[in-house]
C-alpha cells in the first residue's frame, strides 16, 4: 500500500525486453536498504524489485501490466515518480493506494488557475463512474483531489509544489497517465453490484 506523496523522481536506465520485462531505474535513495520483493509505486503502479545496485533498482513487469498501464510507452531517460511502500503507523498524507492501475487517462486541457494548473484529463469510460467531486484519485501516483467531474473528464489544481516534486509539471496535453481510482470507490460498486 501507498498514500499517493511521491518522495523522489527516478529515471528509466534501461529496459530490457523478454518474457517479461526487466526495467532499471535510477534513484537518489539509499537502495542498499531496499528488501528483494517489496513493492515500490513507478508511476503509481505497483512493481515488484527483483535486483538492485546502488542508485538504483531492477523491477520485472508482465505483459498484463504493461497492457494496462502507461509503462509500455516508456524509454530510457523517462521520468517517473517513485513512493517506496507506506510504513503501518506512519503518515497518511494523502489517501490509501493499492498501486493497481483502474485505466488509462489522457491529459485533454492545461492552463493556470490562478496560483495553480489546473489539469482537465479524459478518463477511460469503465471507470469514470467511480470518480467523484472532492474524491482522491491517483494521477502516475501523486493522490490528487477532484475538482470537477463531467461526461467523461475530469478536473484537478496542481500547486506549485506538486509540479516540481513530481513528473506532473512536465505533462502536455495527449499525454497519457496511470489512473487509480478511489479502492473505497471500488468496493462500495462490487458491494452494489452483489445487491442487484
Amino acid at each position: 500500500m501507498f498514500t499517493g506523496i511521491v518522495t523522489e523522481i527516478g529515471s528509466i536506465c534501461s529496459i530490457i525486453r523478454d518474457d517479461d520485462t526487466l526495467i532499471e531505474i535510477l534513484v537518489a535513495f539509499e537502495t542498499e536498504k531496499i528488501v528483494l520483493g517489496t513493492s515500490i509505486s513507478c508511476a503509481g503502479v505497483c512493481l515488484t524489485v527483483t535486483d538492485k545496485r546502488p542508485g538504483r533498482f531492477f523491477v520485472g513487469v508482465s505483459s498484463e501490466t504493461l497492457s494496462r498501464t502507461t509503462i509500455g510507452s516508456w524509454r530510457e531517460g523517462t521520468k517517473v515518480n517513485i513512493e517506496k511502500s507506506m510504513i503501518v503507523g506512519g503518515e497518511i498524507a494523502g489517501h490509501l493506494v493499492s498501486g493497481h492501475v483502474d485505466g488509462i487517462g489522457k491529459l485533454s486541457e492545461k492552463f493556470r488557475d490562478g496560483g495553480s494548473i489546473r489539469m482537465l484529463f479524459e478518463a477511460p469510460h469503465n471507470i469514470v463512474h467511480l470518480i467523484a467531486e472532492k474524491g482522491s484519485i491517483t494521477i502516475d501516483g501523486a493522490s490528487m483531489t477532484v475538482n470537477s467531474v463531467a461526461g467523461n473528464k475530469f478536473g484537478v489544481n496542481i500547486i506549485e509544489h506538486t509540479l516540481k516534486e513530481t513528473t506532473l509539471g512536465n505533462l502536455n496535453v495527449g499525454d497519457g497517465v496511470n489512473i487509480e481510482v478511489d479502492i473505497l470507490a471500488r468496493y462500495i460498486e462490487r458491494l452494489l453490484k452483489k445487491r442487484d
